[in-house]
């Protein structure tokens, strides 16, 4: 007989929350991948270009922890118009020793969404200045608002604007955060207005065209950008790439095929083999991160199969703890 958790969406809402725990998850799963024999498999993606659908498989197995988790992860951005959210799936966490399922995670996307958040936070942590304060973050969906919550985890910010093409969508984030945060948090409808005096810059979108320029930028600032996953996307110029010191990203191995760093490759910015540090090797200590408090900084965010394995965990552990779930036996 085999036991199997299921949990839903309700339930991993209540047991893992964007908290500082759930940063330093995903914080050691970046080092695991630095400093372990991470099996780490490349992204399996499903194009539905007619309905602006994209579905990813994502997985690893980091040595040391008992159970791997295969995430399920649609995006189908469209949705809104429906009355749908962009992004659902599930994840599935089996054994390391039996390959036997362990727990049905029916959380929507909710983890994904925390995994994603947490690693911005891990970026900013190490890439951005201590003493930051004002953030701009492109976009006004449910990763706007959650990269703003994580990046106050680990930054002391004071001030953000929010830009989205949609206006009316960007000034109603900004008043709902406005009152969850208790922090100054203004609509901004020009992109280069947002960007200029912002300390940290945080892209989260799935545009095909590059949101932030090269020109934009300043001394001093951070740029996170989470939006490209896929090869088609697109949100940071290419040139950014070139002038950052340091350009980090979370997997070179996927970052050379699909991130921002693929762009600066095919605009001749950059050399296909010119070498960067992965963000788990400046969390662990083996590369150096941000230069200088006037140097700009750049880290291009994929996913990696490392972070759902490490927050599918954390929900394990809380959900056996807490006698959370129902229990399925076969």
């Amino acid at each position: 007989m085999t036991r199997m958790t299921i949990l839903t969406e309700a339930e991993l809402r209540n047991l893992v929350p964007l908290d500082l725990e759930a940063v330093d998850c995903v914080e050691n799963a970046f080092r695991a991948l630095a400093t372990l024999q991470v099996a780490m498999p490349p992204i399996l993606r499903l194009d539905i270009p007619e309905h602006r659908g994209e579905v990813d498989v994502k997985t690893a197995y980091v040595p040391g922890v008992d159970g791997f988790a295969i995430k399920i992860s649609p995006g189908f951005f469209d949705n809104p118009k429906l009355g749908l959210p962009s992004v659902n799936g599930m994840m599935v966490l089996l054994s390391a020793k039996t390959g036997l399922t362990e727990a049905l995670l029916l959380d929507n996307g909710y983890l994904t969404d925390i995994r994603t958040a947490a690693a911005g936070a891990v970026a900013a942590k190490h890439l951005s200045r201590a003493d930051s304060t004002v953030a701009a973050i492109f976009g006004a969906g449910v990763q706007a608002r959650l990269q703003l919550k994580a990046l106050m985890l680990v930054r002391p910010i004071a001030e953000a604007r929010i830009w989205a093409r949609d206006a009316t969508r960007a000034e109603a984030l900004a008043a709902r955060l406005r009152e969850e945060l208790g922090i100054l948090v203004r609509a901004e409808a020009d992109p280069k207005k947002a960007a200029s005096g912002a300390d940290v810059l945080v892209t989260t979108t799935p545009s095909e065209q590059p949101l932030i320029n090269a020109d934009w930028l300043s001394p001093g600032q951070h740029v996170t950008a989470m939006g490209s996953d896929a090869e088609h996307k697109n949100e940071i110029d290419p040139a950014v790439v070139k002038r950052a010191e340091p350009y980090v990203a979370d997997s070179l191995k996927q970052t050379r095929r699909l991130g921002e760093l693929h762009h600066a490759i095919e605009a001749g910015a950059v050399a296909a083999d010119a070498g960067f540090p992965e963000l788990g090797a400046i969390v662990a200590g083996k590369m150096r991160g941000r230069r200088s408090p006037a140097a700009i900084t750049l880290c291009d965010l994929t996913g990696t199969g490392a972070q759902d394995t490490a927050i599918a965990t954390l929900a394990r552990q809380r959900a056996a703890a807490a006698q959370a779930g129902t229990i399925f036996e076969s």
